[in-house]
């Protein structure tokens, strides 16, 4: 499993979507249980995380009863809004098998007690569900994301089995199950050197062929080795990650606002907005989502699974205390400390905030370290939206929502302007 952003998604819309939830939410933590830690039935070549089975040599990698029921309390006893949610990844999560969450869930209701509200959710390769599971998730509400990369040749560049065997319809098996039983789902697409350049294909096929109504895009930026700034040929390139989002926002804000729901485009929204990040990437500073392991290891991030980050255990120490720690705090304020100062002239830092510190494996044009490497692409990107952001931001503050931008595109194709105020639409119109 990589790259699981802080929430899978919405119940009900978008920060800027009817039937959302407020923008001024109060930020919460959030914890991704890994009741497998990195163990899968998978061998993605991108995986970030296989290899952190070295960290527990000799290990079984199954989450203990005890374990799994302090990570629920600690998260509710944590929590003061009504609403609590348990969230669970891998590795591959289903690998624990249904009855470990059947008794995940009970006891969960047991602690939350019938004046609270509990979300579950949990991202899968899909490859693992049957009719017993879908029934369960169905009953107990959960919101399920699902790996996928694409139509099958781009999905099966790299999602292959320990045999090297492709997956996608092993994948798209578990998805229509998925269906049928009526669970909620959406799409986790990692963005890599197979499908970079086909952007509209991709998108198009999760939304016209899967049925797809929220899809988030996390960008793949793979070391060879952790100690080195050196990348894998894998890994996104920086500029066609721009294109690559500037391609889908286009197709998006023409046809879909307020039916597909793409998590980068909602983030850009409320940074607009001046809401806060809804997303860690694009936070000023960074720390409240952390990564908990099977043994009750707590880590300062997901992408920082390693003896440097390691918090405590909360089977010592209440992950409140943990993250409240100094050693926390400094992780989350580093990110904001140690922007170079091309970051911090930057014409669209109010958006992107250096994006997550795991990418600033490059120099800027002065030398200075910590420039991320996608900054080329979202320089692209959030200077391309400009325009459309302020529309969509004028339409909210006025009481209306941000769909009504593909009114305005369709009025401006009737007269060839664009709605953005740019004057005649351009190949460098922001529309």
């Amino acid at each position: 499993m990589v790259d699981v952003p802080i929430e899978l998604g919405p119940r009900g819309g978008s920060p800027m979507m009817p039937d959302s939830r407020p923008l001024t939410a109060p930020p919460q933590f959030h914890v991704l249980a890994k009741p497998t830690g990195p163990i899968c039935n998978l061998d993605c070549s991108y995986c970030f995380f296989l290899e952190k089975e070295a960290l527990y040599p000799g290990d079984r990698f199954r989450m203990a009863e005890s374990v799994m029921e302090t990570y629920i309390r600690q998260v509710i006893e944590s929590q003061v809004g009504p609403e609590i949610t348990i969230a669970w990844q891998g590795g591959e999560p289903t690998l624990m098998g249904v009855d470990f969450f059947r008794r995940a869930v009970a006891y969960a209701e047991e602690c939350a007690g019938p004046q609270r509200t509990l979300h579950h959710t949990i991202q899968t390769n899909g490859t693992l569900l049957t009719d017993e599971w879908c029934a369960f998730l169905r009953e107990k509400q959960f919101l399920v994301g699902i790996s996928i990369d694409g139509p099958p040749a781009l999905h099966d560049t790299y999602r292959v089995d320990k045999q090297g065997r492709p997956t996608f319809a092993r994948v798209h098996a578990g998805l229509d199950r998925l269906k049928a039983a009526g669970v909620e789902w959406n799409v986790l697409c990692t963005v890599h050197a197979a499908n970079q350049d086909s952007p509209l294909e991709v998108y198009k096929y999760f939304r016209d062929d899967l049925g797809a109504s929220f899809v988030q895009f996390i960008p793949i930026v793979e070391r060879i080795h952790e100690a080195r700034p050196e990348l894998t040929e894998r890994s996104v390139d920086p500029d066609a990650w721009g294109r690559f989002l500037i391609a889908v926002f286009d197709e998006w804000t023409r046809h879909d606002v307020g039916e597909v729901f793409v998590q980068m485009f909602d983030a850009a929204l409320a940074s607009w907005y001046g809401a806060p990040a809804a997303l860690c990437i694009f936070g000023e500073t960074c720390g409240n989502a952390v990564a908990l392991e099977h043994n009750g290891d707590l880590y300062s991030c997901d992408h920082f699974v390693d003896p440097e980050h390691l918090l405590g255990n909360i089977m010592e120490t209440h992950m409140v205390e943990l993250l409240a720690s100094a050693p926390q705090r400094d992780f989350g304020t580093a990110k904001r400390d140690s922007l170079p100062q091309q970051c911090r002239e930057c014409p669209v830092l109010f958006a992107c905030r250096g994006e997550c510190p795991k990418n600033r494996v490059r120099r800027t044009s002065s030398g200075e370290a910590g420039l991320n490497h996608l900054c080329a692409g979202y320089l692209a990107f959030f200077t391309h939206i400009d325009g459309v952001m302020r529309l969509m931001v004028d339409a909210v503050r006025r009481g209306g929502h941000a769909g009504e931008v593909m009114t305005m595109f369709a009025a401006a194709g009737r007269n060839d302007s664009c709605p953005c105020g740019s004057g005649r639409k351009t190949k460098h119109c922001h529309g």
